[in-house]
């Protein structure tokens, strides 16, 4: 017999009701991320996102961190100002410091260190002075970025049309073509 009241059983042998209570008690206990209408913009956030991006921080990162999607962060970028300031600022700090990394690779450097041994029983320290060298794909890819018209893959040359034909005919003639 088919029940129509409110309480009655339904297939899964819970009431409506029963299964109101648990949707909220598991929305109490596991707070939900990622679905509805995603939080309201603070200030306080501009701080947060400028600071991770200073560290490095994606959008995505700071996306995690603020409990919103990576395309609230986009939007929020374009209405508020000051958030997308702080943003780029941080961008532009950390790529500052990955360019100055990537120059001193490309150059080489040397830094103090200490090393640790034991002799004849003993923990010794010794202050040394390490050297890295430089490194070759650091140094082409500065100089591909930095001087892309000696540096880059591709190079272009052109030929009009009475320097191509005698650029031909002496690869003949030189037997090289």
């Amino acid at each position: 017999m088919k029940g129509t009241g409110k309480d009655t059983p339904m297939a899964s042998g819970k009431s409506k009701k029963a299964k109101a209570r648990g949707k909220a008690q598991v929305s109490e206990a596991t707070p939900q991320r990622g679905r509805g209408r995603p939080g309201e913009y603070r200030p306080e956030y501009a701080k947060v996102a400028g600071a991770m991006a200073r560290l490095g921080g994606t959008d995505f990162d700071i996306a995690e961190e603020l409990g919103v999607k990576t395309s609230t962060v986009w939007r929020w970028r374009s209405k508020h100002p000051e958030f997308c300031s702080a943003i780029e600022q941080g961008k532009d700090a950390w790529d500052d410091r990955v360019e100055r990394s990537l120059a001193q690779r490309a150059a080489g450097y040397s830094y103090h260190s200490e090393k640790v041994f034991q002799y004849e029983g003993q923990i010794v320290r010794a202050e040394i002075v390490e050297h890295v060298p430089p490194d070759v794909s650091a140094i082409r890819l500065w100089l591909m970025n930095r001087r892309p018209e000696k540096w880059r893959d591709k190079q272009e040359v052109k030929i009009d049309g009475s320097e191509a034909f005698l650029a031909v005919w002496q690869a003949i003639s030189d037997g090289t073509a």
